[in-house]
Order: structure tokens, then C-alpha cells, then sequence
């Protein structure tokens, strides 16, 4: 018999050092992608049996930690790793500074899209390299790639490095086959190598299939390098651990040494263990987690269209996180967060995310219904005083 896990459970989580509940009213946090979910009994389970261990030494990865990996990446997409494929990083965020080491010397260009997670930018230009940007196009609710801006940018800053989100954050997309393939014809006639941030793969929803990079990049697989993590997967952030898989035995030599320069290539013991139970033991939990996600999903959508149509809201195809549009109610990005911050309730600002993130907000809906549904009342309590003008 399935064991049945509580979504709905609300746990304290202020005064604990979290930093989504760092507040010191009642203010109800919808922001930062981390799940308001207990994590799954197996994942606890394994760390209390490592503390009742009572030994806590160094630690090194196990075979059996290897095919944990192996085994989930194969059944669930089709990407053959083989042990000598896959590395280990503290995160995905200190693996994309790792890259522009391994791709790119100081000055050169990287491109990413507009909007992106903000991290892109940031270690963009805290590495010295020149940011270079293509927004993607918004057509019929869904964001695309904008194949010939792309390509203008890569001719015209000669770019060396591009860097992929997928699935996308902040607008959930799940980028098709098709898309990726003309993405990878194109920085393969001038010789860019691309780097896949694809951390909420395991978070991709009914109906949208995610695809690795990896599987596409046959014949250039010495400029493909893709990251990932359990912990988003799983709601483990606080165990601090992910991983970076590449095909090419120069270039897998290549990111060792540049890891081996930082010290960058070890994880604590919590984290391989728990990545391995997560792996072997996790499953039910996710699809679990998934279901209940697509439910709060389909609660916000239709909250919003009921009392607040005039907000643009883009239908995630993975992940907790939904894009909105909230141009029709203010004209001033600090002005949207303020109003929502006065009725106590917090999104993520859609600047943060680019120029393309102008009087847009990010909503993350990984929380116990109940906490949801008052954090939805408060935005329409926000922007109570646009509606009763408009």
C-alpha cells in the first residue's frame, strides 16, 4: 500500500533561520522556490539513521550512490550516464561561475535569455565576462525562444558560452524537442558551447515531457555540459549538494581541474545520503508532491481569473512557480511590491529577472492549501483599490 504523505500540514517554519520565514509578523511567504513540505519519510528517515550512527567523517561517493543516479536519469528520460559522466558541486549556482572558467576567459560574451533566474546575470558579471541578452517572445501565454535573436547576438558579441534554463525559471517552460535541436544547430555552426541549468526537470507537470540536453548533443558533447540537484526535486535546499553530468572525457578532465582549484567537488555526508535515498526511495513522494502541486496550480488560476482577470498569468508547464503579468495594476515595480508587502504577503519581484520582468511577479504555490488560499486573499486585498477604480 502506497503511503499516503500530508500536503495540507502546516509547519511552523519562523525562528527556525529559514530564510522564506524570516518574518517577524504574520506575513505569508509565496517567494523563494522552496516547498512548505515536509520532506519524504524516507529522506528522514536516513538522516536520523546517520546521526544514530554517531560518527560523522569525512565521506566519499558509493557505487551505489552512482547508480542511484544512473538508474533514475535513465528510467525517467532516456540520459545514459555512466559513473565517469557525472560530478559533484555544493550547487548549481557555484557550477555555472565553475563554467565560465571552463568555457570562457574574462571579457568574453555569455548569452542568456530575458528573463531568467537572477543568478545567471549575477555570475555573468561577477566573473568579469560581458552579458549579453535575447529576450524570449511571448506568444499566445508561453514563452519561446527567439531563434534569429539568438543567433544575431551569438554574430554580433561572437559569444562563447550560453546559458540554458530548462526547465525555465521564472516562466515554466518546458523547452520541446524541437526548440532545443534549433537552439543546438545553431551554437554549433559557431561554436558555443552550452550549459543547461535543468535543476526543476523532476518537477515537469502532466502533459510536457522534459528532455536532457545531453540526449541531443551527439557529436558535441565537448561544448555540452548539463546541472542538476535533488533538492529541488525533493525539497532538500538546506542539504546543500547537486550535480554536473558531461559525456566528453577532455572536458569532464577539464571541470575536475577547475573544481580541484577551488576545492569544489566534495559534498558533506547528509548530502549523499540523502541524494541517494531521494533516488532509490523518493518516487512516491514526488508524485505525490506533483499532484497536490497541480491542484494549487489550478486553484490560483482560477482565484486570480474570478477576482483579479486583469492579471496576465502564465500556466507553468513544470515547477511551483507561476509567472504574472500585474502591469494593469501598477506602474512601478517597487509600488507592486510595497502594496503586496502592506497586506502581508511576499512574491518574488519580476525585475529581479531582467528588463523582460517589468511589473511582473513571481508566485510560488508550494505550500498547504489553506496557506495558499489566505496568501491569494491578500493579493486581491493589494490591489483591492485598482479594482474597485477600474
Amino acid at each position: 500500500m502506497p503511503v499516503l504523505h500530508n500536503f495540507d500540514e502546516i509547519i511552523d517554519r519562523r525562528g527556525t533561520g529559514s530564510l522564506k520565514w524570516h518574518y517577524s509578523d504574520d506575513t505569508i511567504p509565496l517567494w523563494v522556490a522552496d516547498m512548505d513540505f515536509k520532506a519524504a519519510k524516507p529522506i528522514l528517515n536516513t538522516i536520523e539513521r546517520v546521526v544514530q550512527h554517531g560518527v560523522l567523517g569525512y565521506t566519499k561517493p558509493t557505487e551505489a550512490l552512482y547508480q542511484a543516479i544512473v538508474d533514475w536519469h535513465s528510467s525517467r528520460y532516456g540520459l545514459l550516464l555512466a559513473k565517469s559522466n557525472i560530478l559533484f558541486s555544493p550547487g548549481v549556482v557555484p557550477s555555472l561561475a565553475l563554467m565560465m572558467n571552463v568555457f570562457t576567459e574574462i571579457g568574453d560574451a555569455v548569452l542568456i535569455n530575458d528573463p531568467i533566474y537572477t543568478p545567471f546575470m549575477a555570475k555573468v558579471e561577477q566573473n568579469d565576462r560581458k552579458l549579453v541578452t535575447s529576450a524570449l517572445k511571448e506568444v499566445e501565454g508561453q514563452y519561446h525562444l527567439d531563434l534569429d535573436d539568438i543567433e544575431a547576438k551569438i554574430v554580433e558579441h561572437n559569444v562563447k558560452l550560453y546559458l540554458l534554463c530548462n526547465p525555465h525559471n521564472p516562466g515554466g517552460r518546458v523547452w520541446t524537442r524541437d526548440e532545443l535541436e534549433a537552439l543546438l544547430l545553431i551554437c554549433k555552426k559557431h561554436d558555443v558551447a552550452i550549459v543547461s541549468d535543468e535543476i526543476h526537470q523532476d518537477l515537469t507537470l502532466n502533459g510536457h515531457t522534459f528532455i536532457p540536453f545531453l540526449t541531443l548533443a551527439e557529436g558535441y558533447e565537448h561544448k555540452v555540459v548539463s546541472l542538476t540537484s535533488m533538492t529541488k526535486t525533493f525539497n532538500i535546499a538546506g542539504i546543500k549538494g547537486s550535480m554536473i553530468f558531461a559525456k566528453d572525457e577532455a572536458l569532464l578532465k577539464q571541470i575536475s581541474q577547475q573544481q580541484n582549484l577551488n576545492d569544489e567537488y566534495e559534498l558533506n555526508l547528509f548530502a549523499y545520503t540523502v541524494m541517494q535515498s531521494a533516488y532509490e526511495e523518493g518516487e512516491e513522494w514526488l508524485e505525490q508532491a506533483l499532484a497536490y502541486i497541480e491542484k494549487n496550480i489550478e486553484l490560483t488560476l482560477d482565484f486570480l481569473a474570478g477576482h483579479l482577470p486583469d492579471i496576465k498569468v502564465m500556466r507553468p508547464e513544470a515547477s511551483y512557480l507561476i509567472w504574472l503579468d500585474c502591469s494593469a495594476y501598477g506602474q512601478d515595480d517597487q509600488m507592486l511590491y510595497d502594496k503586496l508587502r502592506d497586506a502581508k504577503v511576499e512574491l518574488n519581484a519580476g525585475i529581479k529577472y531582467g528588463d523582460e520582468g517589468y511589473l511582473k511577479m513571481r508566485l510560488n504555490v508550494a505550500c498547504p492549501e489553506a496557506l495558499l488560499r489566505e496568501g491569494l486573499n491578500r493579493i486581491y486585498t493589494a490591489f483591492s483599490d485598482v479594482v474597485k477604480d477600474s
